[in-house]
């Protein structure tokens, strides 16, 4: 920018003409709010500088000021949280040397409770890899027995046939005996989120298998049903109605599967700080057990949709179980809190 000086030159000449530099604004977004004013207005503003105008480039300056800063925080904090997820993961699967001591204490924390027969009770075909994948690779590990339990044929799309195939093929791929899978294909208990499934009805199915195989430990969803599904819950409410009526027999234990945030529920590993200080029972897959869950998981190929293969590779349930051991004062609580 030139300014013409009124003062008069030493030397005979009127004027003094000397370069100024412009400001360079501080942004994009100013240096276009700045060209878009004309001479007078610009001319206004050096006359008045604090007046409506350059009140408003200093409030957004300072924003803009203060939300650099608040962005660069953020980075750092989740680059660190990142870190973190990582160093700990590798350090509970550490190859090199067995394990490190603080790994062998996390896994030692992580594990079941004691069983050698277990029922795991579900909705659907697909729920057992989709959801409890981690925690049936971790009991077959453990030479525990895996019964799975399913409620309906998944015949919500007409695809029955095709789903019971695929059950048994995941299950299978996960260790569990073709033997040990029973599937209800009942007019009463089908693949329907409109559909009321009566809890005495899912009841009588579950007492009946616990009867019969002396199961262990009873696992399934909580009353959440991780996704919200109300087949999911009603398994729950069913369960929790045995829990009150004293019906579940004493060497049982029962767990529910946790329902976690949709954020939580997309983080993978970088779940697992939060699982390790939020839950009690939890199981945690190494790298390549996680492949043998999304593995059998592709083998449910009729359900095989855009979203589930993104929920394969970013959901903390293809990696991280954390359950939640049941008795008949947290239910009593938890159906009076609903």
């Amino acid at each position: 920018m030139i300014h013409a000086s009124s003062n008069i030159d030493p030397h005979g000449s009127d004027t003094i003409i000397r370069s100024v530099p412009s400001p360079v604004p501080s942004s994009l977004l100013a240096w276009w709010f700045q060209c878009g004013k004309t001479e007078a207005q610009q001319e206004q503003q050096q006359q008045d500088p604090l007046g409506p105008t350059g009140c408003l480039e200093v409030i957004y300056g300072i924003a803009l000021h203060y939300l650099h800063e608040t962005l660069d925080h953020i980075a750092l904090v989740l680059l660190a949280y990142s870190v973190l997820c990582v160093v700990l993961y590798r350090v509970m699967f550490h190859r090199a040397t067995g394990g490190s001591r603080l790994g062998r204490w996390l896994v030692r924390r992580s594990h079941l409770p004691p069983c050698s027969r277990a029922l795991l009770v579900t909705a659907h075909p697909d729920d057992e890899v989709m959801f409890f994948g981690p925690t049936i690779l971790e009991l077959r590990r453990r030479q525990c027995r895996v019964f799975v339990l399913c409620l309906s044929e998944g015949n919500h799309d007409r695809k029955g046939a095709v789903r019971r195939q695929e059950l048994w093929d995941a299950c299978e791929s996960m260790g569990v005996r073709p033997e040990d899978i029973t599937l209800v294909n009942a007019t009463h208990l089908q693949d329907d989120p409109t559909a009321e499934w009566r809890a005495v009805t899912i009841a009588n199915q579950l007492l009946r298998q616990l009867e019969s195989l002396d199961a262990e430990l009873l696992i399934t969803f909580d009353k959440e049903g991780i996704s919200g599904h109300p087949n999911h819950s009603a398994i729950y409410y069913a369960t929790a109605s045995l829990c009150l009526s004293g019906m579940i027999p004493n060497n049982c234990k029962v767990l529910t599967l946790e329902t976690v945030n949709l954020c939580r529920k997309y983080l993978s590993i970088f779940d697992l700080p939060a699982t390790l200080l939020l839950s009690t029972n939890w199981v945690i897959l190494s790298w390549k057990a996680r492949r043998a869950v999304q593995n059998a998981m592709r083998l449910h190929n009729s359900q095989m949709v855009w979203f589930r293969k993104l929920y394969i590779i970013f959901s903390r349930y293809m990696v991280i179980n954390s359950l939640r051991e049941i008795n008949k004062s947290d239910v009593e609580f938890e159906i009076l809190d609903t």
